[in-house]
């Protein structure tokens, strides 16, 4: 079974970059991408690769623990980017050091597990909109706009500068199944489940205001 930690974004949420991404698939040459769908959106914590069942099941009860010890804290989906010369993702705003320690709980569960894939490289939270299907121009992560009427990933990133999502309250961590496309089948995408999923802590309240004097 193919599993890895995710956070899911709110309805209203989606609804809002989808507008945005229905806007930048204009741009001219979009269509050279391979566009994920929006039910599939989602930020990942941990990529575990294919565990046996028995193992999905010790990974679970980490993953519920890890859930239980941690508090939820707000987030957003601002901007956009790239990763080398074959993704397009929306950036992510908030609470990012919180994020961070989510998703190094969820990496060393997955360790403890016995996981095959092991994360090495530092986290750097995104939600991946497309992929490339042939080689970009390496580009720096935050893109400028190339100039009037060219045609590249410089303006589809740079399409998104101004987006940002409304805040939500990320209170829930997901363990996803990620099913294989059915083979022959030209544009078919991975499909995604959510197979689990642990509540996080109440945010803590806000101090009491001062009485006035």
């Amino acid at each position: 079974m193919r599993v890895f930690a995710a956070l899911l974004p709110p309805t209203e949420v989606v609804e809002e970059l989808a507008e945005a991404v229905r806007a930048l698939r204009r741009l001219p040459g979009t269509e050279d991408f391979r566009w994920t769908g929006r039910q599939d959106w989602h930020l990942t914590l941990a990529f575990y690769g294919e565990m046996p069942l028995a193992a999905v099941g010790g990974l679970e009860e980490r993953l519920g623990r890890a859930a239980a010890r941690r508090a939820a804290f707000e987030l957003w989906l601002a901007g956009g980017g790239r990763f080398g010369d074959r993704v397009l993702w929306a950036g992510v705003g908030g609470d990012r050091t919180a994020l961070a320690r989510l998703a190094t709980a969820a990496r060393a569960a997955g360790r403890k597990a016995g996981a095959p894939h092991r994360e090495t490289r530092r986290y750097h939270p995104h939600l991946t909109l497309a992929r490339g299907a042939r080689p970009l121009t390496a580009r720096p992560l935050t893109a400028r706009p190339e100039p009037d009427g060219a045609a590249g990933p410089r303006a589809w990133a740079a399409a998104l500068d101004g987006f940002r999502s409304a805040a939500w309250c990320a209170g829930e961590l997901v363990l996803m199944r990620s099913e294989p496309p059915e083979p022959g089948t030209p544009g078919a995408r991975p499909r995604y489940t959510v197979r689990s999923a642990w509540p996080l802590q109440p945010p803590p309240s806000p101090p009491p205001a001062a009485p006035d004097r």
